[in-house]
């Protein structure tokens, strides 16, 4: 079971640093994956992915509970609607397709926007 965390932080992690340069791929869902996905599988893997710059730019101050800043909650915000967007869009002939993620949508902002602090 270990090998498959493993292998699904490093991919996560290649995906979160993808992410992190290209404006349409998330880096903070990826990130949190991989960095459970290493808790999981080796605590020496889970050491390194905390020592990264990404770790400590995107996710830090989340995990310790301090929340994030207004920049990283609005740039996560800003790119998920997009994303969903165009799924959105793309689901013309499935109602429920358009439902559910509307919905998913919706609780996305609610969450960002009133559950996770907003760090000054």
């Amino acid at each position: 079971m270990k090998i498959i965390y493993i292998v699904l932080g490093c991919i996560s992690l290649g995906l979160g640093c993808v992410g992190a340069v290209l404006p349409i791929l998330p880096t903070v869902p990826f990130l949190l994956f991989a960095a459970f996905c290493f808790g999981k599988s080796s605590e020496r893997l889970h050491t390194w992915f905390k020592g990264t710059s990404l770790y400590k730019n995107n996710l830090e101050s989340y995990v310790k509970g301090e929340g994030m800043t207004r920049k990283t909650k609005i740039r996560i915000m800003v790119i998920v609607t997009i994303t969903m967007a165009i799924g959105f869009v793309m689901m013309q002939q499935v109602v429920i397709g358009r439902i559910v993620l509307a919905a998913v949508w919706v609780f996305h902002l609610y969450y960002f926007i009133f559950c996770v602090k907003t760090m000054d």
